[in-house]
């Protein structure tokens, strides 16, 4: 098949499957460092500014896009004869079933089942290897300005690298957040992860604000957490080693 994917989620799925080599084209926030292809895909725009002609240009099969604030590429692209994936998971669960879905879209169904199976395997792991431990209680964010508390699957994350979140419900839209809710909760611990912005996030900004001074500050690459791919397992498992010294390494 001829892709091309305006997701850096689905991106990073098709390196994880094997299954890139059919890869024409991916964004500038698309990480092609794990695709394995002859010919690097050539970038066609951003995330949230796609260039519509490129993409047509390179006849793709299919193309793949994803979350709420890809629907309007969807539609155009569908007005323009181009057909697509479209995948909008709210819960951990959906991301893993994701995987497989994706595989069958893209002709690699093995690998897509198979992919969906290892995910459910670590995270069978990172919960048995924290099941015994004390739960502290955990803010995400994900975005500083406003400050938004992480929703969609962060919470079921959390929980499965034992810890509590009382922030939002499995499934919720990431929300703004007041300092008076965040220091009600008293957590024990703060992972920042903003969009975009990698590690290369400052803690000392969020301490500077003096919400919930108590708490261990930490800084997660916002692809662990925020993109419903296979990177999410990686989160969990950083989560589980921050939170309780969890030893998950193969």
């Amino acid at each position: 098949m001829r892709l091309v994917s305006l997701a850096p989620s689905a991106t990073a799925t098709l390196a994880a499957m094997d299954a890139g080599a059919a890869l024409l084209g991916a964004t500038v926030h698309c990480d092609l460092d794990a695709v394995d292809t002859t010919e690097e895909p050539e970038r066609v725009g951003g995330w949230l500014n796609p260039d519509y002609d490129r993409v047509a240009a390179l006849d793709p099969d299919l193309v793949l896009t994803s979350d709420a604030l890809q629907r309007e590429h969807r539609d155009e692209l569908r007005s323009r004869g181009l057909s697509g994936f479209h995948r909008e998971p709210g819960t951990l669960e959906e991301v893993i079933e994701g995987f497989a879905t994706l595989g069958e879209a893209v002709g690699a169904p093995d690998a897509g089942e198979a992919l969906a199976a290892d995910a459910r395997e670590r995270l069978e792991q990172v919960e048995a290897a924290v099941a015994d431990e004390p739960v502290p209680t955990v803010y995400c964010e994900e975005w500083s300005d406003p400050p938004m508390v992480a929703g969609n699957w962060v919470p079921e994350a959390v929980g499965a690298a034992g810890g509590a979140y009382p922030f939002c419900e499995p499934g919720q839209r990431s929300r703004e957040v007041s300092a008076e809710e965040v220091d009600a909760a008293d957590p024990d611990h703060v992972v920042l992860h903003l969009c975009g912005h990698g590690e290369t996030v400052d803690p000392n900004a969020f301490r500077a604000r003096g919400w919930a001074p108590a708490a261990a500050v930490h800084v997660v690459d916002d692809a662990t957490l925020n993109q419903p791919s296979p990177r999410l397992l990686d989160g969990i498992e950083r989560l589980a080693t921050l939170f309780h010294g969890a030893d998950l390494a193969p």
